[in-house]
């Protein structure tokens, strides 16, 4: 099965820069040394909205959640890097139970 409404999904640059780039967030560090060996970083990021993009559009979701106020889901892919290297990437999409669009919610390496 693929993930509803993945057309309308949602990614904010401002996550991404300050969350999944950010050398420096507690949580957030140790993705940013992999995405930024592969040649991700704040001046790309919009390559990296379209290959996250990309795997919600075209790929099943892998796993499912329920949660009180939506699901999470779990859709797994492979996106092209800047640096030339193809990587397996999981990412992880929540739905509110009365928005139905899928937002990002973190990207990590399979």
């Amino acid at each position: 099965m693929k993930l509803s409404n993945s057309k309308n999904v949602s990614i904010s640059k401002n996550k991404l820069i300050n969350y999944l780039l950010s050398e420096t967030h507690p949580v957030g560090s140790s993705k940013a040394k992999f995405f930024r060996k592969l040649g991700f970083n704040n001046s790309n990021v919009d390559i990296l909205i379209e290959s996250f993009t990309d795997i919600a559009q075209s790929n099943e979701i892998k796993e499912s959640r329920k949660l009180p106020y939506g699901t999470n889901y779990v859709v797994n892919g492979i996106i092209d890097s800047p640096s030339g290297k193809k990587v397996k990437i999981s990412t992880v999409w929540f739905v509110e139970k009365e928005e139905g669009n899928p937002r990002f919610i973190t990207a990590y390496p399979l």
